[in-house]
Order: C-alpha cells, then structure tokens, then sequence
C-alpha cells in the first residue's frame, strides 16, 4: 500500500492512509485477532453475518422494485456566510 505525501503534508497523507487501511478491512482483522475466537462462536458470527447481508439485499431489492420507500433523501446544506 502506498500513500504520496504532498507538500509535506503528512496529516492529509496518514488521513489517506486511514482511510485505504478502513476500506482494506485491516482495523477490523486486527480486532478480531486480539483475542482466541472458539470455532463454534465463529460460525455463529460468520451465520450472523450472512443472516445481515441477505436482509440487506433483500430490502434493497424491495427498494428497487417499489415495495418499500427509498433511503431518505439528504437535505442541501445552507451556503456558508463569508465571515
């Protein structure tokens, strides 16, 4: 992995960094690997886990063909005033 520092900005750098490291999923791997996880309760996660994806792709299925109401649109924010 690789981050460019610009300008020897080196807070945006390691914000980029952050941010490649969050997508990869590194902070989530080594949370799980601070503590022993039992096989059973891993399957129980992993069960969960695809439990949550398929409710996920159902609602947004459901979304797409009108049976349910879409995500809430975002209201524009207000212009900022020139201080």
């Amino acid at each position: 992995m690789q981050v460019l520092v610009r300008d020897n900005n080196v807070d945006q750098a390691l914000r980029a960094l952050k941010k490649k490291l969050q997508r990869e999923g590194v902070f989530r791997e080594m949370k799980a690997r601070r503590a022993y996880e039992k096989p059973s309760e891993e399957r129980a996660r992993k069960k969960q886990e695809a439990v949550r994806r398929a409710k996920k792709v159902a609602r947004k299925n459901a979304q797409r063909e009108g049976l349910l109401p879409g995500p809430k649109k975002k209201a524009p924010r207000a212009p900022r005033a020139a201080a």
